[in-house]
């Protein structure tokens, strides 16, 4: 039986945005986002395999959702997926054809909710004749899908044991990671937008091409003195990750909430030649990104 639920992250954003003033007006549109979140109770049915069932895909490289899909009727995710991309075509006038065509198409069922989920090297799988860029997509799916898969994973998050996924994208939902945290004891712990999961990863270690050089690995840290905050980049794919040393900054926020409160931190790596595998603010204000 579906669970009614929501993902309330009002407080945690409230105090990044005290934190980071500044910013506020830059961050309104996930001002709608959390808000759309916090007020929109869905009812989804978890996931109930047992460790051996979730353990046999996990070996196999088998992110969880590629084998164990939801029902998700329409009139649970249209109360989120409408407001979402009302909240795009206020910020890029120029994607309205192609939010009317995704509606169209949504409307006649060429285009499903799992149409949204990660897929090989993408967020979403909707035609590019559609009209909307692969940020717009990734943005539209991301932001729809983490109230629906948050508490669909919610009964298998526990049966990950560390060093059992040895892969760069969630083992629940196959989505690359969005944010990462060194914790207390040190480790590095990658963390899942779309369904808000996370798991544990080597720091000397690439998450979107694998590389283990040391030689391409760097460390950017940006001027302004953020203590705690740098950028875990790639010289061999351009790849990044903005992360949070939590030892320095206990007092953080979780990690959504962290990533999209600095967007700063997304200009020092994007004009320095790097690229982010989910959309981050700076890119859906280009237009016409592809």
């Amino acid at each position: 039986m579906g669970v009614m639920s929501t993902v309330d992250l009002t407080d945690a954003w409230s105090d990044l945005l005290r934190r980071r003033a500044t910013f506020a007006p830059a961050l309104a549109i996930y001002d709608e986002l959390i808000r759309l979140w916090a007020t929109t109770p869905v009812a989804v049915t978890p996931l109930d395999w047992d460790a051996g069932e979730c353990a046999q895909r996990w070996e196999r490289g088998v992110p969880l959702l590629a084998e164990a899909t939801p029902r998700l009727e329409s009139e649970t995710v249209e109360p989120l997926l409408g407001p979402v991309l009302d909240i795009v075509g206020g910020l890029r006038g120029d994607a309205f054809d192609g939010l009317r065509a995704f509606a169209e198409a949504w409307d006649a069922g060429r285009l499903t909710v799992t149409s949204l989920f990660p897929a090989r090297g993408q967020l979403g799988t909707v035609d590019q004749r559609i009209g909307l860029d692969r940020v717009l997509v990734g943005f539209i799916s991301a932001a729809t899908l983490r109230p629906l898969l948050e508490p669909y994973f919610v009964a298998v998050r526990d049966h990950l044991a560390d060093g059992v996924w040895q892969l760069g994208v969630c083992p629940f939902c196959g989505a690359p990671p969005g944010f990462s945290d060194v914790v207390e004891d040190g480790r590095r712990r990658l963390a899942c937008h779309v369904c808000g999961s996370g798991w544990t990863a080597s720091r000397m270690w690439c998450s979107f091409c694998g590389n283990t050089d040391s030689q391409d690995l760097r460390r950017l840290e940006p001027e302004s003195g953020d203590e705690g905050y740098f950028i875990s980049s790639c010289t061999k794919c351009r790849g990044y990750l903005k992360e949070l040393d939590r030892r320095v900054r206990w007092n953080g926020g979780p990690a959504l909430v962290e990533d999209w409160g600095s967007p700063h931190l997304d200009l020092v790596a994007q004009r320095s030649g790097y690229w982010r595998a989910l959309p981050s603010i700076v890119e859906l204000g280009k237009k016409g990104d592809s």
